[in-house]
């Protein structure tokens, strides 16, 4: 059994605009929709556990589940202060029957079938996983003072993106860990890191995009309209 935790707990403060960005309009249907529907179409899902703000708990309900009448959404739960304790409240109903999840950023809609496929067959190959894509421009690492400490290969280098998949029993562990050695980590693979198991990357998609500001959302529109063509 595969399981989603999709997080949309965010407040979206640099989209500027006057509720969650996840409630945005992209080509006439919110973010938040557009990212629920490909995990529901896709086969080797099997339940989505949706972490909201609890002040979204009665527009997510009308304007998303009801509307757009998605299946897989099992619970509907609140996020925490922090995206950490927002996987962790995820992670606590996930069904005990489910061997892999996957986390993913509500914001990122333009994930495909194609990448949730990769990482849940790389979980169960690897146990860890995250999505991503190789840099494509030259990166200087910098010392304090403003100076190049060194360049690394532009091949040694990738942008880390969602979905992370991981065996169930290794995230937990991870969270718990983190949890109990005070670990805070900009994504859930640092953690899995932080216990010293390797995280392998798989093949994501340069416009599996995060929506997180303004300019970003005029991109995810011109994307969408492309590949309608």
């Amino acid at each position: 059994m595969n399981t989603a935790i999709i997080l949309a707990a965010g407040k979206g403060t640099r989209m500027r605009a006057e509720f969650n960005k996840q409630y945005l309009l992209l080509k006439g249907k919110p973010i938040i929709a557009h990212t629920l529907d490909v995990f529901e179409r896709s086969p080797l899902i099997d339940e989505i556990i949706l972490v909201i703000n609890k002040d979204d708990i009665a527009l997510c309900k009308k304007n998303i589940l009801k509307k757009f009448k998605f299946k897989k959404v099992v619970k509907i739960i609140t996020g925490g202060a922090q995206r950490q304790d927002s996987v962790m409240n995820g992670l606590l109903h996930i069904s005990q029957e489910s061997k892999t999840v996957l986390i993913h950023d509500g914001a990122r809609p333009l994930v495909t079938k194609e990448i949730i496929k990769r990482c849940i067959e790389g979980a169960e190959k690897f146990g860890a996983v995250s999505a991503g894509v190789p840099i494509k421009d030259t990166i200087k690492i910098m010392k304090d003072d403003g100076f190049v400490s060194f360049t690394p290969k532009r091949e040694n280098v990738w942008i880390t993106q969602t979905p992370q998949g991981f065996k169930s029993e290794i995230i937990r562990k991870a969270h718990s860990f983190a949890a109990k050695e005070n670990l805070f980590g900009t994504d859930d693979a640092m953690l899995v890191e932080e216990m010293g198991i390797q995280v392998k990357m798989v093949e994501g998609d340069y416009e599996n995009i995060k929506i997180t500001t303004p300019d970003d959302l005029i991109t995810a529109e011109a994307i969408l309209k492309h590949k309608r063509r």
